[in-house]
C-alpha cells in the first residue's frame, strides 16, 4: 500500500448509476459521478398501475461507461487511469433478465430491442405474483423446506418467480432464452469478457438471498422442484448450477474491448458483484447484530452475526440468510421495505397534480416561468412539510397510515397488500397526512427489528445509509423515537458504492480480507440521532394501531390474485 492505487466502485440504483474513484490506502474520494437512466427517465417499458417495471439493459451499459469514464477523466485521465488496480459492481435486486447462449440480455439483439420481457425485471415489478404464491404452495409439498433460508416465504420480488412470470406470458421470450442472470452477475462477467454460460461467476448474495441456493442443499434444489412446479422451467437449474462466490473473490480481469470502453487498462481485476444494499452495509462500516438501513426508494436492512452464533437460528418472514452474502465468514440476513421514499414521492406526486396539469396551461404567466415555477415547488415540498409536520403536538389523537403502497416485503413478504390512511377529518390537512405516512414507514422498520428480536436475534444498533438518511433529519428523528434506539447515520453519500470498491480492493488484492479494507477505507459517521423519550408513549401507542390496521388490511382488504 505505499504506492498510490485507486479502486472504483459502481452502484446501480433503481433511477441512475453511479461510480466512486476512491485512494485504497484511505478510502479517500477522489472523483465521483452520477449518470440517469434516460429511457427510465421517461417511462418507457413500465407500467405502474401494473406494477410492471422495466429497465433496458443499454441504460445500464450507457450508464457504466458514462461514470467510470467521467470519474478517469475528472482525476486527471491516463495518468489516474494507470492507478486503477480493482473494480467491483453493485446492483438492485432480484433484477434477473434472460440471455442467451453467450450470456447476452436479449434486448440487446434487434428482436428484441423494444420487447420489455426480455430487458431486467427490476426489484420492483410485482408482476409475478400469482407464481411466488404458486411456489409457496408447491414447496409445501416437498419434505425439504427449500424456504427455510428465504425466511419461509417467496417473494414477487424475486428471481424464480419472475423467470416463471416471463415465460408464461412471452412465447418468443420463452423459445430465446437459454439460461437467466441476475444484473450483479451479468456486468462483472461481461466486463471480463466472459461469455460462456458454465464460466460465469454468480454471486453469492444473489443466488442464496432470492435464487433459494443455500449450503445445505449443495445449490439450488433439485431439477424435480423446478420442473415439478411448472415444466417451463426444465433444465434450467442446469445452466445456473454450480459454485457461488463471495465479493471479496476475482471474476476475472478487464477485458481489452471494455478496457477501451471505459479508459483503463486490461490489469484491472474486476470483482464478483453483489446486491446494493449488501455492498453498501459494508461500505458503512457495518457491526456484528447493528441493523444497517439502505433507506432510498424502499429500504434494505441487513444485519450480520457470526456463523457459529447462527447455528441452529432461521429467521422465519425475512428475505433470507446467507453465509458470506455481506462480510465473507458472517451470516448475513437480510430484511426490509418495499416502498420508503417511493411513499413519499407518491404523495408529493399527488400534491403537484396541478402543477403537471394545471399550471402549464395557465395564461397568467410564460411557460418559461410556469416550468420554473413548477421545478422550484416540487423541489421544496418534502422539506416544507417536514417542517410543518415536526411542530403538530403528537399528544392527541391523529391520522394513522400503512406503508404497504408497494406491497409488504418483511416481515412476512406479501405484495398483494395495499397501503392505507385512516382517521381522516375536516381538519387533515397536508402535513398531517405527511405525518401519517412517514409515521408508517417508521412503524415498519420498528416491525422488522421486532421481528428479528422474537426470533432470537437481537439488533443492538441502526446504522443510517442513504439518501432519506442523509437529507431528512425529521425522519431520522421520528425512526430513532419509534425505535427507541440511537441512529448513526453514515458519512458517505455514496455509500454502496464506496462497499463496491472495498471489494474491489480485496479482489484486486491490497487487502487480505474485507475487515481490514473496511477498516482503513472507513469514513466515518456524520450524525446520530438519539431518541427523545418523551415521544415513547404515545409512539407506542400508535404502533399498536398500526398493527391493527395492518391486520384488517390484511384480511379485508388486500388484492385478489388469479391462481394459476
Amino acid at each position: 500500500m505505499e504506492d498510490i492505487n485507486y479502486v472504483i466502485g459502481v452502484d446501480y440504483g433503481t433511477d441512475s448509476v453511479r461510480a466512486i474513484l476512491v485512494d485504497a490506502k484511505n478510502g479517500k474520494e477522489i472523483s465521483a459521478e452520477v449518470f440517469e437512466y434516460p429511457r427510465w427517465k421517461q417511462g418507457l417499458y413500465c407500467n405502474p398501475a401494473v406494477n410492471q417495471f422495466r429497465q433496458h439493459p443499454l441504460d445500464y451499459i450507457e450508464g457504466l461507461i458514462a461514470v467510470v469514464s467521467g470519474c478517469i477523466e475528472k482525476a486527471g485521465g491516463a495518468e489516474a487511469a494507470t492507478r486503477v488496480r480493482g473494480l467491483s459492481v453493485d446492483t438492485t435486486g432480484s433484477s434477473p433478465v434472460a440471455v442467451n447462449a453467450e450470456g447476452m440480455p436479449l434486448a440487446l439483439s434487434p428482436e428484441f430491442a423494444e420487447n420489455p420481457n426480455a430487458m431486467f425485471i427490476l426489484w420492483k415489478d410485482h408482476s409475478a405474483i400469482a407464481e411466488a404464491e404458486q411456489i409457496n404452495r408447491h414447496a409445501s409439498g416437498f419434505e425439504v423446506n427449500y424456504l427455510k433460508y428465504v425466511g419461509g416465504i417467496y417473494s414477487s420480488e424475486w428471481f424464480w418467480a419472475k423467470l416463471l412470470y416471463i415465460l408464461r406470458a412471452d412465447r418468443r421470450v420463452r423459445e430465446q432464452a437459454v439460461s437467466w442472470l441476475e444484473h450483479c452477475d451479468w456486468i462483472p462477467n461481461m466486463l471480463c469478457g466472459i461469455h460462456r454460460l458454465p464460466e460465469i461467476r454468480r454471486s453469492r448474495c444473489a443466488a442464496g438471498h432470492k435464487a433459494l441456493w443455500a449450503e445445505e442443499f449443495g445449490g439450488l434444489p433439485p431439477e424435480s422442484f423446478f420442473s415439478g412446479l411448472d415444466p417451463l422451467l426444465s433444465g434450467y437449474r442446469e445452466t445456473m448450477a454450480g459454485d457461488t462466490y463471495t465479493a471479496d473473490v476475482p471474476v476475472g480481469h478487464l477485458s481489452q474491448e471494455w478496457a477501451d470502453k471505459l479508459g483503463l487498462h486490461t490489469g484491472v481485476v474486476v470483482g464478483v458483484g453483489a446486491f446494493d444494499a449488501h455492498m453498501g452495509a459494508v461500505g458503512g462500516q457495518i457491526e456484528p447484530y447493528h441493523l444497517s438501513k439502505v433507506m432510498g426508494t424502499s429500504t434494505c436492512d441487513i444485519l450480520v452475526a457470526p456463523k457459529y452464533e447462527m447455528e441452529g437460528k432461521l429467521v422465519k418472514g425475512i428475505c433470507g440468510q446467507v453465509n458470506g452474502s455481506v462480510i465473507p465468514g458472517m451470516t448475513g440476513l437480510e430484511a426490509g421495505q418495499s416502498a420508503f421514499g417511493d411513499v413519499y414521492a407518491w404523495f408529493k406526486k399527488v400534491l403537484c397534480w396541478p402543477l403537471e396539469h394545471l399550471l402549464t396551461s395557465t395564461s397568467l404567466i410564460d411557460q418559461q416561468t410556469a416550468a420554473a415555477l413548477k421545478q422550484e415547488i416540487e423541489s421544496k415540498i418534502i422539506s416544507a412539510l417536514s417542517v410543518q409536520a415536526d411542530i403538530l403536538p403528537i399528544d392527541e389523537e391523529f391520522e394513522l397510515a400503512l406503508d404497504w403502497l408497494n406491497g409488504r416485503r418483511t416481515p412476512d413478504a406479501n405484495q398483494q397488500l395495499k397501503g392505507a390512511i385512516t382517521g381522516l377529518s375536516l381538519g387533515t390537512d397536508a402535513p398531517r397526512i405527511f405525518r401519517a405516512l412517514a409515521l408508517a414507514t417508521c412503524f415498519g422498520a420498528r416491525s422488522i427489528v421486532e421481528r428479528f428480536g422474537e426470533e432470537g436475534v437481537p439488533v443492538k444498533g441502526i446504522i443510517g445509509i442513504g439518501g432519506v438518511a442523509m437529507k431528512s433529519p425529521y425522519i431520522m428523528q421520528m425512526m430513532a423515537d419509534v425505535l427507541e434506539m440511537p441512529i448513526r447515520i453514515h458519512r458517505c453519500a455514496h455509500t454502496c458504492a464506496l462497499g463496491a470498491a472495498m471489494f474491489a480492493a480485496v479482489a484486486a488484492g491490497l487487502y487480505p480480507d474485507t475487515a481490514s479494507a473496511m477498516g482503513a477505507m472507513g469514513t466515518g459517521f456524520q450524525a446520530q440521532y438519539d431518541p427523545r423519550i418523551s415521544y415513547s408513549r404515545i409512539y407506542r401507542e400508535q404502533y399498536q394501531k398500526y398493527l391493527s390496521l395492518g391486520r384488517y388490511s390484511e384480511k379485508y382488504l388486500k388484492k385478489d390474485i388469479k391462481p394459476y
